[in-house]
């Protein structure tokens, strides 16, 4: 497995602190660039990288570095530091972890995973190589570990595999070269929920290892073998009742073995269009249904995790506005004791500016969602922020949103809005009669309304997706 080592330090690494730690493999180390010098690379004799180091990142926001790492960070704000060791060379590891050990004694602090960093003496490392089958593109994007015709392969252990800066730079190289993502972890990491989201269909999974079936797709379960250039299912087997006809994809035993501990995410996903205007200020949508849920707006929000900028939307539009007409993707944060997280894909469009948003908030056993709040929730985004949908999902899944290698079931949709708009084009009355029992609620003027639909779907099974269903069916006509 490839090894991050992250230095979390009290103050910002200056040059000469990161000298210092680049030395752990003595002066004759060849030292390189990637990425208009944003990495910095220790590098082999032949120029290929051994460890990668990204720029340092100021955290503001609390709570970050327990929510991905597990680890305890100094208060914030402190600065996070991340250096990748090349997958397969020993000393590459060693050399990495010397690296955070020489930052945090100097700059304060602490290192992830502490056991690798505990040495500030010089790695001996004659004769260290990267492997030469790691090719140049390779190279270039440090969060990839094996290139092929077919997919990029990122090998990921540490607690939680979030969309850091470098994993973003992977999702994006793979998109624009037409390949697939495919994600590696040991047995028990977990994902964020921004990488769950981002992470596109076949031939891009997330392969877990598995003592008892080497490897399955950590989102479906089937097991999985590396074939053709890729991580791909293995050949079909035929029906666990032997009747030969009904071959089905094997699934790992890991994948099936779940519980039910009482925890709960209450998820929404909604659209929002703006008339493209110098005075608009995006993000407002999020904030609100933050504070009608919560009681308080966000923590903080990125455009990569860790989430280290406090929540402001003015700083979110400026972003989104210096990188238009390119879409900004950013991920939000919400505080320690109430774990909330939204990913937000800004777009400039014919019709405006587009906010798309997914967010979930997570509950114990001792919780309850608020879902009597959620007509609330739906007339403030109806009114205020130029709703187009919104669906309304309650799951059975843990509270701290990391996504598990495991079997959730789907979410259950207990509520789907139709902006004013949206409903305006729907011909006649037809979104004002629906099939089902309970009748649309009117949200905002009479004159030109929004609509919510209670969706009378049991959460506890899943007869709310075939209320869903007959309504969409209903409201297109079919």
């Amino acid at each position: 497995m490839t090894k991050d080592v992250i230095a979390l330090t009290d103050r910002m690494p200056d040059p000469s602190s990161v000298l210092a730690g680049l030395l752990s493999g003595g002066p004759d180390k060849l030292v390189g660039t990637q990425g208009d010098g944003a990495v910095v690379q220790l590098c082999d004799p032949e120029g290929r990288p051994l460890v990668s180091v990204e720029t340092p990142m100021l955290i503001e926001v609390a709570g970050e570095a327990e929510r991905l790492l597990g680890a305890t960070a100094p208060p914030v704000p402190y600065w996070w530091t991340e250096a990748r060791a090349t997958t397969g060379v020993q000393e590459a590891e060693r050399l990495a972890g010397t690296f955070a050990a020489r930052l945090t004694s100097l700059l304060g602090g602490s290192a992830w995973p502490p056991e690798l960093a505990r040495s500030l003496a010089v790695v001996e490392s004659d004769g260290a190589s990267a492997a030469s089958t790691v090719p140049t593109p390779a190279a270039a994007q440090p969060a990839v570990d094996v290139l092929t015709d077919k997919v990029a392969v990122v090998i990921q252990d540490r607690p939680v595999v979030a969309m850091t800066a470098w994993l973003s730079d992977a999702f994006r190289a793979a998109a624009d070269a037409d390949l697939g993502l495919q994600i590696v972890s040991p047995a028990g990491t977990t994902l964020s929920l921004a990488v769950r989201n981002a992470l596109p269909g076949h031939p891009s999974r997330w392969v877990v290892q598995d003592e008892r079936d080497g490897y399955y797709d950590g989102r479906s379960g089937a097991v999985l073998r590396w074939q053709n250039g890729m991580f791909a299912p293995v050949d079909a087997v035929l029906a666990s009742d032997g009747s030969g006809d009904d071959p089905r994809t094997a699934v790992a035993a890991a994948f099936k073995e779940t519980a039910d501990a009482g925890e709960r995410q209450l998820a929404l996903t909604f659209r929002t269009i703006h008339p493209a205007d110098e005075r608009l200020v995006l993000g407002g949508a999020v904030e609100a249904v933050w504070r009608e849920l919560t009681g308080e707006p966000p923590a903080g929000w990125g455009t990569a995790e860790p989430a280290g900028v406090p929540w402001s939307p003015r700083r979110l539009t400026d972003v989104a506005y210096e990188r238009s007409p390119r879409p900004t993707w950013a991920v939000v944060v919400g505080s320690p004791d109430r774990p909330g997280l939204a990913t937000v894909r800004i777009s400039r469009t014919k019709a405006g500016v587009e906010e798309e948003v997914t967010l979930a908030f997570g509950y114990g056993t001792d919780e309850a969602p608020p879902t009597d709040a959620l007509p609330r929730v739906a007339e403030v985004l109806a009114t205020r922020h130029n709703l187009q949908s919104l669906l309304v999902q309650l799951r059975k899944a843990r509270r701290d949103l990391a996504v598990p290698p495991r079997f959730e079931g789907p979410g259950v949709p207990v509520a789907f809005v139709l902006g004013a708009e949206e409903v305006r084009r729907i011909p006649g009355d037809r979104a004002r009669r629906t099939p089902l029992p309970v009748p649309p609620v009117q949200l905002g003027p009479k004159a030109r309304p929004a609509l919510y639909y209670p969706l009378p779907g049991d959460p506890s099974d899943l007869s709310g997706w075939r209320d869903f269903e007959r309504l969409v069916s209903h409201l297109k006509g079919v």
